[in-house]
Order: C-alpha cells, then sequence, then structure tokens
C-alpha cells in the first residue's frame, strides 16, 4: 500500500504550498476560456452585479474545469456584494446557509450560487462572532466578509482559486493554480496540518480531486492526511453522506475507492466495511469494486443511479456476516437478516447518515436476495413486477461476480426474464427451492390425522 501511496504524491515545489504566490493576471489571448463555454445564466449574473457596481467573477471549480478542457456542471459566481445585495437585484433569488450564507439565484431548473467574498477566520476583528473554531482548529462558522484576494487565499486548493472576470475576459490567479493545472498538481493554499484540522473534509476533498481529475497530490498536501484522518470523526454524519455522493456518483468511483484506501480515509465513512476488507474477506472488495465499476459505466452513459444500490454493496458483507451469526444461533433467515440490517444500519449512521428514501430501498433489494432463490414459487411473476425487482436483480449478478457461488442462480434469472410463458413455465420446473442461506429447502411434514386423533395444537 505504501508503495501505491507514494506513486499518488508529487515532491512540491519549494514554500509553494506554506506562501502563496502573487496575483497573476492572465488576458484572455493567454487562456482558453470563452464565454460560449459559460451558461447563460451565470453569465447574466455577473453582468447585472458588475452594472449594479459591485465585482464579481465566476470562481472555482467552472474556471477549472474549463481551462481543463471539460465543460463544468455548475457555475459559482463570488461578489463583492453581500447577499442581502445580492437578492435586491434578482427577484428570482433566495438566501440559504447557516455556517456559510450564500444567495441561489434561480433560472428555471438551473441554480446559480453566488458567494460573498470572505477572509479567513483569522481577519475576524470586529466580526468574530461569525468566525468560530473548535479546540482543534475546526472551523464551526465563518460569516467573515472580505475581500478578493483574502477570498483567493482561504479557499482550499490552487486550482480552485481562480476567478474569470467577465468585464475584460481575463483570469486572476493568485495562488498559482494555472501553473498547478499545467503540471496536473493538486496542492492545498497555506499550511497542509492548518486547513486540514479547519475543516477535515477537505482531505476527502483532495482525494475527490485526484481521483477526478487524474491528479497527483503535492507532497506537503499529501504527508499530514494519514495522521489527520481521526478528524473526520467530528464531522456530521449528515455531511460526510454529501460527501460519499460526491465521491462515489462523480463517474471516477474505482479511482476514488482506491485512493481512499491508499490514505486509510474509507474506514472513517465505512468502518465496519473496512474491518472486513483488512481481513481480506473474500467477497467484500471484488463486490465494491465491481459495483463501482457499474456505477461509473452507467454515469457515463448517462443513466440514473441510486446511493440505495451503492450503499447495498458497500454494507453487503458486515450484513451477510451478522446475518449469517444469527442462522446459526438459529433464527429464521428473514429474522436474520432484519435482525442483521437492523444492526448494520445504526452502527453506520453514526459515520454517514443514510436518509429513509435509500435506506428504504436498499433494504428491499437485500431482502429480494431471500425470494430470489425460490425458482418454483407460484408467486414468481409478482416477484418480477416487485419495483425493486431489477435493482435486486442486478445486485444478485453482482454477487456471482464477486465470487459467491449462488449456483447459477444469476444466469437463471437472466433466462427467465428473457423467456416467453411457456419457457417460463419450464424453467420453474427445474432445480429445488433454495432458502436465503443457499441450503436445500426441506418440506415441511404436517401429521398425520386419522378418526382416533384430535387436530395437531
Amino acid at each position: 500500500m505504501l508503495k501505491k501511496l507514494m506513486g499518488l504524491i508529487k515532491p512540491g515545489r519549494k514554500e509553494a504550498g506554506a506562501k502563496p504566490l502573487k496575483l497573476r493576471i492572465i488576458p484572455r489571448d493567454s487562456h482558453i476560456v470563452s464565454r460560449k463555454q459559460i451558461s447563460p445564466a451565470a453569465l447574466k449574473v455577473l453582468y447585472r452585479l458588475n452594472s449594479a457596481n459591485y465585482d464579481a467573477f465566476l470562481v472555482g471549480g467552472g474556471v477549472r474545469d474549463l481551462l481543463l478542457g471539460a465543460q463544468p456542471k455548475d457555475f459559482d459566481v463570488a461578489t463583492s456584494a453581500t447577499p442581502e445585495q445580492v437578492r435586491e437585484q434578482f427577484n428570482n433569488c433566495r438566501l440559504i446557509g447557516r455556517r456559510f450564507r450564500l444567495a441561489h439565484v434561480r433560472f428555471g431548473r438551473e441554480i446559480i450560487e453566488v458567494a460573498t467574498f470572505r477572509a479567513g477566520h483569522q481577519n475576524a476583528g470586529d466580526d468574530a462572532g461569525d468566525a468560530v473554531t473548535s479546540d482543534s482548529g475546526q472551523i464551526l462558522r465563518d460569516n467573515v466578509y472580505g475581500n478578493q484576494e483574502e477570498d483567493a487565499l482561504r479557499r482550499d486548493f490552487t486550482i480552485n482559486a481562480l476567478y474569470y472576470c467577465v468585464r475584460d475576459f481575463s483570469i486572476y490567479d493568485y495562488a498559482g493554480g494555472i501553473e498547478d493545472i499545467e503540471h496536473r498538481v493538486l496542492r492545498l493554499i497555506g499550511d497542509p496540518e492548518t486547513r486540514y484540522r479547519e475543516d477535515p473534509v477537505r482531505m476527502l476533498r483532495a482525494a475527490r480531486f485526484a481521483a477526478k481529475l487524474d491528479f497527483s497530490i503535492e507532497e506537503r498536501t499529501a504527508s499530514p492526511i494519514l495522521e489527520l484522518g481521526p478528524l473526520l470523526l467530528n464531522i456530521p454524519s449528515a455531511r460526510l453522506f454529501e460527501e460519499v455522493l460526491k465521491l462515489f456518483l462523480s463517474g471516477k468511483a474505482v479511482r476514488t475507492f482506491e485512493i481512499l484506501r491508499q490514505f486509510d480515509l474509507f474506514k472513517f465513512l465505512f468502518p465496519e466495511t473496512d474491518r472486513l476488507l483488512e481481513s481480506e474477506h473474500p467477497h467484500a472488495e471484488k463486490l465494491i469494486l465491481q459495483a463501482l465499476r457499474n456505477t461509473d459505466k452507467r454515469i457515463a452513459q448517462d443513466k440514473p443511479v441510486t446511493p440505495a444500490f451503492l450503499y447495498a454493496a458497500m454494507l453487503w458483507s458486515p450484513m451477510q456476516r451478522l446475518q449469517q451469526r444469527y442462522l446459526d444461533d438459529g433464527l429464521p433467515p428473514m429474522q436474520a437478516m432484519h435482525k442483521a440490517i437492523d444492526k448494520v444500519l445504526a452502527q453506520q449512521v453514526k459515520h454517514t447518515a443514510l436518509p429513509k428514501r435509500f435506506s428504504q430501498p436498499m433494504r428491499e433489494i437485500w431482502e429480494l436476495q431471500l425470494r430470489l432463490p425460490r425458482k418454483q414459487s407460484k408467486r414468481l411473476q409478482g416477484l418480477v413486477e416487485h419495483p425493486r425487482f431489477r435493482a435486486a436483480y442486478d445486485f444478485l449478478v453482482l454477487r456471482e461476480q464477486s465470487g459467491e457461488d449462488l449456483q447459477g442462480l444469476g444466469e437463471w434469472w437472466t433466462r427467465y426474464q428473457e423467456a416467453d410463458d411457456q419457457g417460463r413455465s419450464k424453467l420453474q420446473q427445474q432445480g429445488p427451492k433454495r432458502d436465503g442461506s443457499g441450503g436445500r429447502r426441506r418440506p415441511r411434514r404436517r401429521p398425520r390425522r386419522t378418526n382416533n386423533s384430535a387436530p395437531s395444537q
């Protein structure tokens, strides 16, 4: 693992991570960003704020992606206007956020996020009540307004501290982000340990950007992560759930998983799963990797994906292990599964939240794994019509691909779905029924009744 980890890390230039560079303005004829690539809604926000005598710039990931030749999914704006002043300019604006106050300007289904220039919490001054940190250095509230330079230097990575000016079409680079994009290097602005302590989620963002952009991580940026990973335990589980979605539903899930494992961060998101991976559980890692490959493939094909299936794959092995323990204690298969699901979820939500709109479909996907082996059931058509059948079938195939011996059940269900009524009837006559534990189900024998015997109690 250490060898893999070193492959991700690139030596940093001297003092670049600790001492921000001076402002560099790149004129229009020296970069590839064009207004034609920018959302018309974002341009409307920029032009209107500028016409109202506020500074306003396209900022962050939108500028970074355009410089990389990619089309951004969204566009963010940074401005000298306060959130209230932004709202005065747009009737279609609402203010959101507690930790960060933001203005959302809606154009149909598109939302342009507008943030006021902020200073670092160290510069709070008379606004100290709006900047609160914990004893470990974590920023709990950060609403200190500042100028554009202060706003740039409080951002996390150099490649996100880039500002596109619609007035003269230039790019403002405060921290050497252009150079890091050219060298495909991910670098924190400022002292890495301090920045991670301010917001431990930056460690997850480092992993996500390294995977998404195929960047190496600068040595000073990478070196504190192994030590500071436990700080993620202080992050609310709801926020970590949102980060899990960004990590694994961005189209680079496999690479993200590998980087999280290499930096020992995965265990703070899915601790029970990580324990099984460390103990070399025979199928756990194969199942997860195959699920992530499928997720990346679906995203590349612009097909829908759901966190329910992702969590089903991530937590299947811990649930299955507990279920087997309860089966060994004598519980029936479905009761053993329900008990295992409840316990696994209770442990998981301490680390990453799982809203019921996702946990309930995940439960159904798992529960159907006990019903799918019953190939001779008279209720097969109803099972096929179950709203979670397709996801459960995909999960069954995934289990087989990971090495679980399910006696060819996935192939049987594939043939059943493709067959006509006569073919389905023939398939139902093949093979014995099986219960959820994979063994043959023994038929129950009712006691014979005779004229001289009473009904069984």
